[in-house]
């Protein structure tokens, strides 16, 4: 296997990573890449990419509604108000990954980001987009980075304005799944696409 685009069932070039499971050919095909905004949608992305740290994204993936359910679709200011006792029903819901240093970060980042203005997160973010033409089209999964300058300096700007669990690898992974960079291989078929 080289690494580069390989053929699905439907004939089309697709990343390799997105070839193992429906749900992986699912999320490749419709979600990856995708511009994403909006502060609720950035925040739920942030937190998935902190709770997949160590872990495969299909175990999140396949509790993506699990983690919904149990942090109020992701709503900034509904889980910022958590207390203690949904901190317990947290560490003790199976449908969720029960990490207490990663439930811990999540409250209280929607606490800190609770302070902030409207669409403040998604302007931060989107801040550290690189431009699309300063990079190549990676034609193999070794081309694709798993820390960038960028994703450092967006680490380091989340960090200092008090978020936790946001190293610049998970950074990095963020910004892919965001669509702050395009990271589908050159050949496949969803490199370029927008939602």
């Amino acid at each position: 296997m080289s690494g580069g685009a390989e053929e699905a069932a439907d004939g089309g070039l697709r990343c390799p990573w997105g070839l193992s499971t429906e749900d992986y050919l699912i999320y490749h095909d419709t979600e990856w890449g995708r511009p994403v905004h909006g502060d609720d949608a950035l925040f739920e992305r942030l937190c998935l990419e902190a709770f997949q740290s160590g872990l495969s994204w299909l175990t999140i993936l396949r509790r993506r509604e699990g983690f919904r359910s149990a942090f109020d679709g992701f709503s900034i200011p509904a889980v910022a108000k958590f207390t203690d006792t949904d901190r317990e029903r947290l560490l003790a819901d199976a449908g969720i990954i029960r990490n207490r240093a990663k439930i811990d970060a999540t409250l209280a980042n929607a606490k800190v980001l609770a302070g902030w203005q409207g669409g403040e997160l998604d302007e931060l973010i989107w801040s550290h987009a690189p431009d699309p033409a300063a990079r190549p089209a990676p034609r193999t999964l070794g081309d694709v980075p798993a820390v960038t300058a960028e994703s450092t300096a967006l680490s380091k700007d989340l960090k200092k304005r008090g978020l936790r669990f946001i190293g610049p690898t998970t950074a990095y992974a963020l910004m892919q799944a965001c669509g702050l960079v395009d990271d589908h291989l050159a050949d496949c078929v969803a490199r370029g696409t927008e939602a």
